[in-house]
């Protein structure tokens, strides 16, 4: 039996690639409904991020074009997250696919992903096979972040970013979820649903330059980490009690130097070390406990998470 499908698309500044991004995805409508998958009622949604070129003006024109194209604006720039549920939250279908505008993403594997679901997974992850097309950096950076997040207890899939599809059932329950520091790529594994996985390989960018500069990608570091584990203070306690016993040990290394070896310079060891290292250990721990306190403070204030200006 065929089901209503939405495939729900964050866009900011994507003039360049729209086109072509547009043309694609209806062609996979269209191609998806004669393998008797979805039904004639299937839908893109768009979601402007508060874009400053002319994004949400393509978006329109299209939308008047084709009965299968939505539009959704949001008020200002929320981020790629936010965009990203205000989409999934407006949309109709009985099944949703999430997926960047960029065309990296491997759009046949959709195909695979409804499959899956019509065998009973509410959670399909599109995971990469690779990461031939990352620069060593990236991709040096990116598998030390998702080992990282596995040792410090967060349940999230390995090399999978925001590429899957969500069942209407699995997508209420992700309404439950009322956190302001979104980190979806940590929330939806907690949704306990039946889940699977599909391959692809990554593409370059088809056109325009990525939306997640390095900046953008340290701050959705930070989010994942502080917003699901909270690890980094107890390492804290687990410093704090380091530093105590190298303190100890410390002092007695300088007793011993003065009173076997007479070779201690007198008040070097015993201040400048301990105000370098236990200055540093200070900071650092201010710094870790600042962003746990930071986060208490933007969820405390319940601030809408996006406005939306207009709906097509």
């Amino acid at each position: 039996m065929s089901i209503k499908l939405s495939i729900v698309i964050p866009c900011y500044n994507e003039s360049e690639v729209f086109p072509e991004t547009s043309r694609r995805l209806l062609a996979l409508l269209d191609h998806l409904q004669t393998q008797a998958l979805i039904t004639e009622d299937s839908s893109l949604y768009f979601v402007d991020d508060g874009s400053e070129d002319n994004t949400w003006q393509l978006i329109q024109k299209l939308a008047e074009n084709s009965s299968h194209v939505h539009g959704i604006k949001l008020s200002r720039n929320r981020g790629h997250q936010n965009a990203l549920l205000a989409g999934l939250f407006c949309a109709e279908g009985d099944v949703l696919v999430s997926i960047d505008a960029d065309l990296q993403d491997d759009i046949s594997v959709i195909e695979n992903m409804l499959i899956k679901h019509r065998e009973g997974v509410d959670i399909v992850y599109g995971v990469r096979s690779a990461r031939d097309t990352d620069t060593a950096f990236k991709r040096g950076t990116a598998e030390t972040y998702y080992r990282l997040l596995e040792l410090m207890g967060v349940d999230i899939v390995y090399n999978h970013a925001d590429y899957r599809l969500l069942s209407r059932r699995a997508l209420t329950a992700l309404g439950d979820f009322n956190e302001v520091n979104l980190f979806l790529r940590g929330i939806i594994p907690l949704l306990g649903f039946r889940s699977a996985t599909v391959e692809y390989e990554r593409h370059e960018r088809f056109a325009g330059e990525s939306k997640y500069p390095l900046r953008k990608m340290l701050a959705l570091a930070a989010d994942g980490i502080t917003s699901f584990s909270v690890t980094p203070l107890r390492l804290i306690t687990a410093l704090g009690f380091s530093v105590c016993l190298f303190s100890v040990v410390m002092a007695l290394w300088i007793v011993l130097g003065k009173l076997l070896t007479d070779s201690i310079v007198p008040g070097w060891a015993s201040s400048v070390v301990p105000i370098y290292f236990l200055g540093g250990v200070q900071l650092l721990s201010i710094g870790v406990l600042g962003e746990y306190v930071a986060k208490i403070y933007l969820e405390t204030k319940r601030r809408p998470r996006y406005i939306i200006e207009r709906i097509i």
